[in-house]
């Protein structure tokens, strides 16, 4: 999903850059440049880091060990050839006996470490499965066309699991778009290929796979590097201290790596294709685009779009007059998202088809406060800045106010966001000492970048990005309207007019046409688009030399620019009004991926009544719970029914999600059940004129009309009253 597009200023400089960048959609935010990667082999990737001094330790003193037993080998081997005497040949053999003992017990501590320093990978994986299991089954989610044999990277929705997700974008809008008046749009799934070309999307949105040579099966290429040095980690004790360095510093700077650097180490480590063990091609670049035509004559090519946030964009100009033409403002879009990635895996992270719903929030550039950043700035979180990832330190809690007042976070309104990305994902159910906000490094952001942080999510598969918030600059909108002739621009009317020195930039089209030719176009655009302090550098250079090198981004190098073929100057204006275009702070969030962490953090087993059984639990709060309220008839009798029918009348006028379970079952089944479907609260009919409330996770129980089941199971889902309070209100009594 695309998650972080930061920024800096609005200079034209940046512009002209910007238009060039690379868009990565493995990190989904737009990839830096060489210069910008070489800082790389400064940095460590978020779910990596530099060898634990315990594994080195003991890789160093395995191979030791291991040195020390061939030699041992090698002096058994003499004494035998040399007919020595037997109690010198059974002394010898003892030693080297007790040397592989020693090394068998140095292998242990290193497997140990080895999973300690993954994460308890084992466990992790278990548990994964036992939750995949779970909700595959009670049908949360599955694969599509399941009967079919399904296709990799696509998933259905089953009845609770649309519930959560419905769950989840209603607090989303309630949380976002009606607190903060929010405008909310919805854009086409189809797009224009001018559209996704104007945002780079179409030159630029790949990923670098590699295909079996024999098979042409397609796989990412960064992934069988990733994985084979991952498996050479957990499972080869005999790796020396440092060779297992020098992999975990490929898995370090794996996302920085070109093309030519990939292709070069999966030759090097000898990796071949998973399923076939045939050769593998070199990498290239495969757009992850899906690909159309609008219209049968097949001469309007479109693509399915990648993310939601260019609909925003390209209504920027409707948006501000609907909104009075005022700054700031936000617009908000839920759609879905389309990716054709190569080889996806890891469940609902990384699949074909998504859910995003991102924020758009315009601003003055000259002017990031934000007036609710007040009701946030206490709030103190776990962050990880990029300098405590430089120095190899951990996630720490830090004061959101003291981390934007230091400037860790670039302004007020990105740390408004930021905060409420936090209450927003707290609320759900996520666990605070599992999430994070962790602050882009340098190598990571585009050129044009100010400030970038994901909100991380640690589940079985590691650290998750899950949201992104980022100060994106004016790009988008620049870049929109340099393709389109329109002007996507905000107005600040002066009460008095002013009189300012503007830069004239006049490229003399005739003299660059005879120079670049077809160029000449791109070298046009990069010089209007200088900003002032460039541009008068390039006066001076060329009143003194009468030419100089300008670097054109667009075509990747420099090219020399003559005194006739460019004016530059200043002139005096009166204006009376400031026109620019405005910055835009982004969060973006990916639904799916949210989902699947709240059922890894929601989750949990506990021994059934008779402690023959683990029962699956997930611990859902009622805000998303798939159905708030279950009842049941204690058995199977006339009356009973007629009351359960009255509670669930009453719960439907209430907008109480629920269900009526008539089986007859065992009522330790039928709470097994519902507790497996995450249900907070479960009524239990066992007379026509009162009945019990029982809480999913104490297991308590409260004694209440049956004319007050729909107001009191209301009132604490709704959060208007906590099941501690009832529990005193109605005085019950705990099973």
């Amino acid at each position: 999903m695309r998650f972080l597009y930061a920024v800096i200023s609005s200079s034209k400089t940046l512009y002209r850059c910007s238009v060039s960048r690379l868009i990565n959609p493995r990190h989904s935010y737009a990839s830096p440049s060489k210069s910008q990667q070489s800082t790389a082999t400064h940095a460590f990737r978020r779910d990596s880091s530099p060898m634990d001094a315990a594994e080195e330790a003991l890789r160093r003193a395995l191979t030791e060990k291991q040195s020390t037993i061939d030699a041992q080998a090698n002096a058994v081997r003499a004494l035998k050839a040399a007919a020595a005497a037997k109690p010198e040949i059974n002394a010898a053999v003892e030693a080297l006996n007790s040397l592989k003992l020693e090394k068998a017990s140095l292998e242990r501590q290193l497997e140990a470490a080895v999973t300690d320093n993954a994460g308890g990978s084992v466990s992790r994986e278990a548990f994964r499965q036992a939750i995949v299991n779970t909700l595959e089954r009670r049908f949360f989610y599955s694969p599509s066309f399941n009967i079919y044999r399904g296709v990799a990277g696509l998933y259905d929705y089953g009845p609770p699991g649309c519930a959560v997700k419905s769950n989840v974008l209603a607090f989303w809008r309630q949380h976002f778009v009606l607190e903060e008046n929010m405008l909310e749009v919805d854009c086409p799934c189809v797009t224009p290929e001018i559209v996704l070309k104007a945002s780079g999307h179409v030159d630029k949105f790949t990923d670098l796979m590699v295909k079996d040579e024999k098979t042409g099966t397609c796989y990412r290429a960064d992934h069988l590097l990733k994985d084979f040095c991952n498996e050479k980690l957990q499972k080869d004790l005999s790796l020396t201290a440092e060779k297992a360095a020098e992999l975990k510093q490929v898995l370090a700077l794996l996302d920085d790596l070109s093309a030519e650097e990939l292709g070069a180490k999966i030759k090097e480590y000898g990796i071949t294709a998973p399923d076939t063990k045939n050769p593998l091609s070199d990498p290239y670049p495969f757009n992850l685009m899906f690909q159309t035509s609008i219209g049968p004559s097949g001469l309007s090519p479109g693509y399915m779009r990648p993310e939601t946030a260019q609909g925003i964009f390209v209504n920027f100009k409707d948006l501000y007059y609907y909104n009075g033409n005022k700054l700031p403002f936000a617009a908000a879009q839920i759609g879905q998202a389309f990716r054709n990635e190569i080889s996806p895996r890891q469940g609902l992270l990384r699949v074909r088809e998504f859910t995003l719903a991102e924020i758009e929030h315009f601003v003055d550039p000259e002017d990031k406060s934000h007036p609710k950043y007040s009701e946030v700035a206490n709030l103190e979180f776990l962050m990880f800045p990029r300098e405590e990832q430089m120095s190899g330190h951990s996630a720490k809690r830090i004061p959101l106010g003291e981390a934007v007042s230091r400037g860790t976070v670039n302004n007020e309104t990105l740390g408004y966001f930021i905060g409420r990305v936090y209450l927003f994902l707290t609320r759900l159910g996520i666990d605070k000492k599992r999430l994070r906000f962790r602050q882009h490094l340098a190598n990571e952001m585009a050129h044009y970048a100010a400030d970038c942080w994901d909100a991380e999510i640690e589940c079985s598969y590691g650290w998750i990005e899950c949201v992104g918030i980022a100060d994106r600059s004016a790009y988008d909108l620049r870049a929109h309207s340099e393709k389109s002739g329109v002007p996507l621009v905000a107005h600040e009317k002066f009460s008095e007019p002013r009189e300012v020195e503007k830069l004239v930039i006049a490229p003399v089209k005739k003299e660059l046409g005879l120079a670049f030719k077809g160029n000449q176009k791109m070298v046009v655009e990069a010089l209007e688009a200088m900003d002032e302090k460039e541009a008068l550098e390039m006066k001076a250079t060329l009143e003194s030399k009468e030419e100089v090198e300008f670097y054109v981004c667009a075509l990747g190098k420099n090219v020399t620019i003559k005194k006739n073929m460019i004016t530059i100057s200043k002139e005096k204006k009166k204006e009376h009004q400031r026109v620019f275009t405005p910055s835009v702070i982004e969060p973006s969030f990916g639904i799916g991926r949210i989902i699947y962490c709240l059922f890894e953090h929601s989750f949990y087993t506990r021994p059934s009544k008779d402690g023959d059984e683990q029962l699956n639990v997930f611990r859902f709060p009622p805000l998303v719970a798939p159905i708030k309220c279950t009842v049941f008839p204690l058995v199977q009798n006339q009356q009973y029914e007629k009351v359960a029918k009255l509670i669930s009348k009453s719960l439907t006028t209430s907008g109480i999600s629920h269900k009526i379970d008539i089986t007859g079952t065992s009522i330790g089944k039928r709470y097994a059940r519902t507790d497996e479907l995450g249900v907070p609260f479960a009524v239990t009919v066992d007379s026509t004129s009162t009945v019990t409330i029982r809480e999913r996770d104490s297991k308590a129980q409260i004694r209440v009309s049956v004319e007050e089941v729909a107001s009191v199971v209301k009132a604490v889902i709704d959060g208007q009253s906590t099941w501690e309070e009832m529990w005193e209100k109605f005085n019950s009594t705990t099973h």
